[in-house]
Order: structure tokens, then C-alpha cells, then sequence
């Protein structure tokens, strides 16, 4: 599936710092000048997974295999693109490069400084709240520029081109009340209406129907003195967005943190009374914000975590695996992972009645292990 998340911000608030971090390498350039980053850098990113290790080791000893069955984790690619500046729908700093990289990822990932350095340079950044209102003015100007070139059909128009136009208007009529795109989506309450607004932001590639996610930059005085749930309270009603998008990180702290073993991991984690790296929980909001799932098969030749669409079917989700698959598929076999590692395997959750048989048309949950059978 070709989903990923774009790193976007004004220079020098710690994006390539986080990718830096998030890919657990040094690939993405990071210096103290604006637009260190000019060409995107792409790096795809494992999901972490509680159930994949347990499920292998499962699949090794009801097999009797000598080693572990390979292990193939879902994935998020991110990106990171050059740096904001105001005017950049106007092509101030790098803006068309910006805008343009942008358009290509399926959710913005937005990097918010909240931390004091006089070291490093305050390239148009202010503080997270202004921030954030100018990278998305930004953004909305150059959708509404997009929006301004649209024709309205003339003479006999084809049902499908007036339902077009009628999107267009909405659109501009929303953004121009500083409404974002992706809200009036997510409002339309009418199933074919709602269709028609997706397809009319998808033809456009129109920036503002993109998910989003927050990660505010703190200083490390800050990490070490404050609590990590009052602090995203605190930014939640400052930005005014849901909890659960909303990361508070240091950067370079987890940049840090990715250079290490686990254990060192925790002691470092310990003297900031932090249990876990915060990218844990930032990829796996990425991967639910753009709307994914996994589900898993496990078999000899390998243990894998399948990414498909909330809402998916087991047809589609044997889609994934194989296209034939989708057109073949007879029903599937399900069970919770949890059950699948509980009684140890296919064999005995059989034997504990723990096992169902779907049909194509079942609606796939989170964390299930599926065999499906496939027709000829």
C-alpha cells in the first residue's frame, strides 16, 4: 500500500532530527542552517508489534521447527521534506519544492518547536500555536489557488462533472472561512456525497484533505520536569486537537536513544521517568491515523503482519496477499492472535472452539490471525 507520512515544519524545529531518529540512522542531513533539507528524504519504518514475536514462537514449536519462522512487520514510510517559510504558496524559501513534496504523502506529520536553544536558528518559527496556523494558511492558499483554476462544465453536463463542481465550491467555500478540506469529508453524513468530496480531493491532490498528526519538540529541562500527560493536556487545548494525535518528544533525545541497546535504552529513559521511546507511540499513530490495520498469517515459511484499510473485508484482505487470492477466496479461517498464542497454535484453539469461519464479505478486526481458502 502506498501510505506515508510527510515531516513538515518551519527549518530547524527537528525534523531530520526525528527521521534522523525514526529510522534508527544517521540518513537524513541535520545542520544548524535553514533548509539543510532540500531533497525529500524516504525511509520505511517498521510498526512496532507486540504479537509477531509470541506468534512465531507459537508457529516454532507447534512445527517443530529448529529456529524462528521469519518475521515480516507492517511498515509507515516517512518523509522528510524541506522547510516551511511564510509565503511559501507564493514560492518563498524553497515553497514549490515544499508544496510539491507534500502533495505526494498520504498524512502530514507536523514537527512543532516548543524548546529555548540560542544555538540554533529561528528560521520564521514562533511558537507552536502561530506555527501551526501558518504552515496550514500555507497550505490552504495553494489549495485554494488549485481550486481557483477549475472550470465550471458548461453546456450539457455529465451528472458525475456537476457533482465535481459542487465539490470544488464546497471546498473553496470552506477554506475560505478557514475551514480545512478534510473536515468537510469527514462531516458529510451522505454516503455518495462523501464519495464524490474524496474522489474531487484525491483528483486535485488538495493538501488540506490530509490527515494529520502533531509532535511537539521540547527541550530536555522540560522532559525531566514535567509530567508527560499533563504536558499533551496542555498542548491538546493549545492547539486545539484530539489527545491522541498529539506527541511530546525531545528529538534529539530519541535521535540519541536509537544509538543504543535496549537496555541502555531504559536507563537513559529512567533519569527522564519515561518507560518507552516516544517514536514507539508516534509510529504507531501514524499507522492508525492513516487509518490501517494489521492482520496476520502464520505459517512455517513465514509469521507476517498484513496492513489493510479499516473497514476492509477478508476478500480485500486476501487481496493483499494475492490479487487471485481476492477473486478466489471461499471464506477464511479467524482467530485472535491472543487465542493463537494462548492455546498454542491452529491444533488446539480448534480444539478449544476458538476458531471461526468468515465469509468473504466479514469485516476484518484488529489483531486477528486468518488461513484463507481459496477456490481454483
Amino acid at each position: 500500500m502506498n501510505l506515508s507520512v510527510g515531516i513538515v515544519g518551519f527549518p530547524n524545529v527537528g525534523k531530520s532530527t526525528l527521521f534522523n531518529a525514526v529510522l534508527k540512522k544517521q540518513q537524513a542531513l541535520t545542520a544548524n542552517y535553514p533548509f539543510a533539507t532540500i531533497e525529500p528524504n524516504t525511509g520505511v519504518v517498521e510498526v512496532p508489534d507486540k504479537w509477531l514475536k509470541p506468534l512465531a514462537q507459537v508457529v516454532k514449536d507447534e512445527e517443530k521447527l529448529e529456529d524462528l519462522p521469519p518475521i515480516i512487520p507492517a511498515v509507515v514510510t516517512f518523509i522528510d521534506i524541506a522547510g516551511l517559510v511564510k509565503g511559501a504558496h507564493k514560492g518563498e524559501g524553497l515553497g514549490n519544492q515544499f508544496l510539491s513534496h507534500i502533495r505526494e504523502v498520504t498524512a502530514i506529520c507536523h514537527i512543532l518547536r516548543d524548546f529555548d536553544d540560542d544555538s540554533i536558528i529561528r528560521e520564521g518559527s514562533t511558537d507552536p500555536k502561530t506555527d501551526l496556523e501558518v504552515i496550514r494558511i500555507e497550505l490552504a492558499l495553494k489549495d485554494l489557488e488549485t481550486l481557483n483554476k477549475q472550470k465550471e462544465p458548461k453546456g450539457k453536463q455529465d451528472p458525475s462533472e456537476k457533482e465535481r463542481w459542487n465539490a470544488v465550491l464546497k471546498f473553496k467555500s470552506a477554506l475560505e472561512n478557514n475551514i480545512w478540506v478534510k473536515k468537510i469529508i469527514d462531516e458529510e453524513k451522505n454516503p455518495n456525497t462523501k464519495q464524490t468530496l474524496e474522489n474531487t480531493a484525491k483528483l486535485l491532490n488538495l493538501l488540506t484533505a490530509k490527515d494529520e498528526i502533531f509532535v511537539v519538540n521540547i527541550d530536555e529541562q522540560k522532559l525531566k520536569t514535567q509530567n508527560i500527560p499533563n504536558l499533551t493536556d496542555y498542548y491538546q487545548k493549545l492547539l486545539n486537537e484530539p489527545k491522541e494525535k498529539i506527541i511530546v518528544m525531545n528529538n534529539k533525545l530519541e535521535m540519541d536513544l536509537a544509538g543504543f541497546t535496549e537496555e541502555e535504552q531504559k536507563e537513559l529513559l529512567k533519569e527522564y521517568g519515561l518507560q518507552r521511546p516516544a517514536l514507539e507511540r508516534l509510529i504507531n499513530t501514524a499507522y492508525k491515523t492513516l487509518g490501517l490495520l494489521s492482520f496476520y498469517t502464520a505459517g512455517k515459511k513465514e509469521v507476517r503482519a498484513w496492513t489493510i484499510k479499516k473497514g476492509s473485508t477478508a476478500q480485500k484482505a486476501a487481496g493483499t496477499i494475492h490479487s487471485d487470492f481476492e477473486k478466489l477466496m471461499i471464506s477464511a479461517k479467524i482467530v485472535k492472535a491472543q487465542d493463537f498464542v494462548t492455546y498454542k497454535g491452529w491444533h488446539n484453539c480448534k480444539e478449544q472452539g476458538k476458531i471461526r469461519i468468515e465469509s468473504r464479505d466479514y469485516i476484518m478486526q484488529e489483531d486477528e490471525v486468518a488461513e484463507f481458502n481459496i477456490g481454483k
